[in-house]
């Protein structure tokens, strides 16, 4: 039961935020109104790969230092979890952002900010299926890991509040803090957080078994 009690612990928070943010009572804010339940899902699976691609880039430089095989393997791992993730917040955006915005994508410079960053972790995969040599492909996948980590984050957190942007806490506009303080936000908001990173770390720990077992096996 120790060894799987955050297991259970994620499972019990993915359900509260799926009943919670589906279920609950909301704050009835200008223009949202139901559409701020899409806070539950949506930013929480950003700080999910913020999270992810935060632990891969730990790992690219411990095999930087050691040439630890292991580590390689946890950071693409992490990596490619992560970029799923990444993925998954971009589509929850626009859904909200139909919604909200009036289009699909309007060349919000966080979109696009969030756009160029998957790019580049895309090319990451790209770089390490063109390299055949293993310990090769590892050490340059690992430089280019941390160069991917260093560029997502000015450009998520960053430039897009040195210009006009729809996104609150961005260009000027108030973060959700700012103006709305009804606690009932928060008493979703933060478990969502955790879970969603929870099943991250979850996901990610599974596949790093499967690629062992395919490993031994070859």
């Amino acid at each position: 039961m120790r060894k799987y009690w955050w297991k259970i612990a994620t499972t019990v928070l993915l359900l509260y935020t799926f009943i919670g943010g589906l279920l609950f009572e909301v704050p009835r804010l200008n223009i949202l109104n139901e559409t701020i339940r899409a806070l539950y899902f949506h930013v929480p699976m950003w700080f999910g790969m913020i999270i992810l691609l935060t632990i891969s880039v730990i790992y690219s430089i411990k095999y930087l230092r050691g040439s630890n095989p292991d580590h390689d393997l946890k950071a693409i791992e992490f990596a490619n979890i992560g970029v799923v993730f990444g993925v998954l917040g971009i589509l929850t955006g626009m859904v909200w952002a139909q919604f909200t915005w009036g289009d699909w994508w309007s060349g919000d410079p966080k979109q696009n900010a969030a756009a160029i960053g998957l790019l580049i972790y895309l090319a990451y995969f790209v770089l390490r299926g063109s390299i055949e040599n293993e310990e090769q492909r590892a050490r340059i996948s690992a430089v280019y890991n941390i160069f991917a980590f260093s560029a997502l984050i000015p450009l998520l957190f960053i430039l897009p509040r040195l210009t006009d942007s729809l996104h609150p806490g961005n260009g000027g506009n108030p973060g959700f803090n700012a103006y709305d303080l009804d606690s009932r936000l928060r008493m979703v908001f933060y478990p969502a957080v955790i879970a969603w990173a929870l099943l991250g770390v979850w996901i990610t720990t599974i596949r790093v078994r499967i690629r062992k077992l395919e490993i031994k096996t070859q």
